[in-house]
């Protein structure tokens, strides 16, 4: 399964209901940087919204999003851009 998808599927699992969910695969504009793998599925943008995230500070909820694709990181993520909607 693709590592998109595989963010996907985790996020709305973890973070139900999502009212806002994209997930972007940026990786093409990080194309040779160091500590890329270069399988173009490294690098990604997330954008989110859910009641889940409610009176959490946003150190709160990027540290409970990196820690449901924990599996994701380990298996070829890179990087994460993160934008949690209000």
């Amino acid at each position: 399964m693709q590592m998109k998808n595989r963010i996907r599927q985790k996020l709305e699992k973890t973070f139900s209901p999502l009212s806002v969910l994209d997930v972007i695969n940026e990786s093409d504009n990080h194309q040779g940087h160091k500590g890329s793998p270069g399988t173009g599925e490294s690098h990604f943008k997330i954008r989110l919204k859910s009641p889940a995230f409610n009176n959490l500070s946003r150190v709160t909820a990027h540290r409970l999003i990196y820690k449901s694709l924990d599996a994701e990181f380990k298996e070829g993520l890179h990087a994460l851009s993160i934008e949690i909607l209000t």
